[in-house]
């Protein structure tokens, strides 16, 4: 039958809330970004310290097996700065894994050109992010907070004394401070995407997004001899932020310290950038100039 003799009539089926729309493409996201084999052996690698520390907390919790391995040897506590180091390790792995999932969910669609096509479906720009942002999210939550406050939920039982309620604020700072870094990282993984259409290339600048303005702050910082090129150096500005949280010993010397409400501000712009990034770029249609 010829095409003209078909009669079309509007889909009359059911359709799916406004609301849960995002959800959709957060689902079919995180399907494409776990689809790969890499994904799981990062993942797998970035819970290999968390095992380590479960080792370790058993064995400072546990007299015998203390006497057994320490023989002797001074005890260690569990405190703020054990599950600082936990944080601060865990952190650091969910940048690259982020910087592997990242790409594969904005560089694809801006590589084949399947934004026209998403977008004309009824899903606006803020939803078609939404779900890539809550995909992003729960994939580096896997490897962050989730295993930190897992360990933290061991020590409580583990402990010989009373040690939950005392340490109520630590189990928050955990919480807080990886949802800084996670929110964080996923704007700059979907901004650098979004503009970088190779994936390779996109990885790479995910990575370079964070240690170049590191090295940049650091040189100001010794040729004008002032603490705040520090600003720009993210692993610093979190690491404070992180030990601030946790309420865990300052390591830095106190020449350098930054104040807690700058770096808060270079966060905050950091991430306007990255909205403005994705505003730019995340577009139902590609303008071509000849």
């Amino acid at each position: 039958m010829s095409v003209f003799n078909h009669d079309y009539r509007p889909y009359e089926g059911r359709l799916t809330p406004l609301g849960s729309r995002p959800l959709v493409l957060a689902r079919y996201a995180l399907n494409e970004a776990w689809s790969s084999k890499i994904t799981i052996g990062l993942f797998v690698l970035a819970l290999l310290p968390c095992l380590v520390d479960l080792v370790i907390i058993y064995v400072a919790d546990n007299p015998m097996a203390r006497a057994l391995i320490m023989r002797g040897g001074p005890a260690f506590d569990i405190d703020q700065s054990f599950f600082l180091h936990v944080l601060e390790t865990q952190c650091w792995f969910a940048l690259v894994l982020a910087a592997w999932i990242a790409p594969r969910l904005v560089s694809f669609d801006l590589g084949d050109n399947a934004l026209p096509i998403l977008l004309s479906h009824p899903i606006s720009r803020f939803g078609y992010l939404l779900g890539k942002f809550l995909a992003l999210i729960l994939s580096l939550s896997y490897v962050t907070w989730i295993p930190c406050l897992i360990l933290f939920v061991y020590q409580c039982y583990a402990s010989p004394q009373p040690w939950a309620m005392a340490h109520l604020s630590l189990a928050l700072g955990i919480f807080a401070g990886a949802a800084v870094w996670v929110v964080l990282l996923s704007m700059v993984g979907l901004a650098v995407s979004a503009w970088v259409k190779w994936r390779v290339i996109a990885t790479g600048a995910i990575f370079a997004v964070v240690f170049v303005p590191a090295g940049v702050g650091g040189i100001a910082s010794a040729i004008l001899r002032t603490r705040w090129g520090l600003l720009l150096n993210l692993p610093v500005v979190m690491s404070e932020l992180w030990q601030r949280m946790l309420g865990a010993p300052a390591v830095m010397n106190s020449r350098f310290e930054l104040p807690t409400f700058p770096m808060v501000v270079v966060l905050v712009i950091a991430c306007l950038l990255c909205v403005a990034v994705l505003n730019a770029r995340i577009r139902a249609r590609e303008v071509v100039r000849g």
